[in-house]
């Protein structure tokens, strides 16, 4: 259920693949409870939630035996499912969120719209597969079931970088102060942003 006015949301995933359950706080202080089989994505979503000041608690298992996809990509989804349930009818809001991010010598890029539209533009070539045990094409996996759940418009760049675990990192930090930004309950913003009176 959902808090309209705290604006946190709780979602319960349960496959023959992964079981998840999943709390985000928008309105909260950087809190973070993630217990992830994924430790990379662990570490990621740590990042995300303390750059944009959420309260994020997960709780996953999966089959990572056979690889980490599955846990993934379904961490996104409950992640962009909890996310649109938060947000709830949009009113107040900034809407837009643009957020660069320097990590070392690399430089990324999240500019978001909440919008109602999914639509994932990623733009990041990483030097290489892993980082650690971590497939690096799940990234944009991750990002693809997020936005696809979560009715966000997502353009990821990372502009130039030679670590990959730096260029990542960026992505992930970017991403969450640019949701922080485009969450904003704004006072100069009459009910949506947006002529046609929803988003």
């Amino acid at each position: 259920m959902t808090d309209a006015l705290a604006r946190v949301s709780e979602i319960k995933r349960d496959t023959t693949e992964t079981q998840i359950e999943l709390k985000l706080n928008l309105d909260g202080a950087g809190t973070r409870e993630l217990n992830i089989p994924v430790p990379f994505l662990r570490h990621m979503l740590d990042l995300f939630a303390k750059h944009g000041g959420f309260d994020l608690t997960i709780n996953a298992q999966g089959d990572v035996d056979i690889d980490d996809h599955h846990t993934v990509e379904d961490i996104g989804i409950c992640l962009g499912k909890a996310f649109k349930e938060a947000i709830g009818d949009k009113a107040g809001i900034k809407r837009y969120g643009n957020r660069f991010t320097p990590m070392d010598e690399a430089l990324c890029q999240a500019t978001l719209d909440i919008s109602g539209r999914s639509f994932l533009v990623f733009n990041a070539e990483f030097p290489k597969e892993y980082v650690g045990t971590f497939n690096t094409e799940l990234v944009e996996e991750f990002f693809r079931a997020f936005v696809g759940n979560a009715g966000v418009t997502l353009h990821l760049n990372c502009h130039y970088g030679t670590n990959t675990h730096h260029m990542i990192e960026g992505l992930f930090k970017a991403f969450g102060g640019a949701l922080s930004e485009a969450v904003y309950r704004d006072p100069n913003v009459r009910g949506v942003l947006s002529t046609k009176g929803v988003l």
